[in-house]
């Protein structure tokens, strides 16, 4: 099975970003906890992260000739992206939206997802683990 972890915009700064919030991991670190944790799984993982709307787009279009899903912090394009939106709806496999903070106790405009409508489900809230949580549940809606 392979699954693609695509980061968002800000997410390369991880570790220096507001580590109150954000923890102090650093993308690489991250990344390569992900793809330790989707081995355990059976799982090939394969990270990206871009700060670009474009450039997050067509990476998920690409993944739909690859991947068997994708993991996807789509960071503050959650909250005004029509296009990722539709992009994610076209791509036709399926799609865990994840956060690292709990985007329900922060402020209000974090609310509302754009992305979530289209998504297989999404998990927020536990730091880090966020993404391993959405490896186990895009694996498990998978099989």
């Amino acid at each position: 099975m392979k699954i693609l972890v695509l980061h968002g915009p800000n997410l390369n700064l991880l570790g220096t970003r507001e580590p109150e919030i954000y923890g102090a991991m650093t993308l690489d670190d991250l990344n390569a906890r992900l793809i330790e944790e989707g081995k355990k799984m059976g799982a090939e993982v394969t990270c990206k992260q871009s700060n670009h709307e474009g450039a997050l787009i067509d990476i998920l279009q690409d993944a739909r000739l690859w991947t068997d899903g994708v993991i996807f912090n789509p960071g503050g394009y959650t909250h005004t992206s029509v296009a990722l939106r539709d992009a994610i709806a076209a791509i036709e496999i399926p799609v865990v939206e994840v956060h690292i903070s709990n985007v329900y106790a922060r402020e209000e405009f974090r609310h509302k997802s754009l992305i979530s409508p289209v998504c297989a489900g999404k998990i927020s809230g536990f730091g880090w683990y966020s993404y391993v949580l959405g490896i186990q549940a895009l694996i498990e809606s998978i099989r």
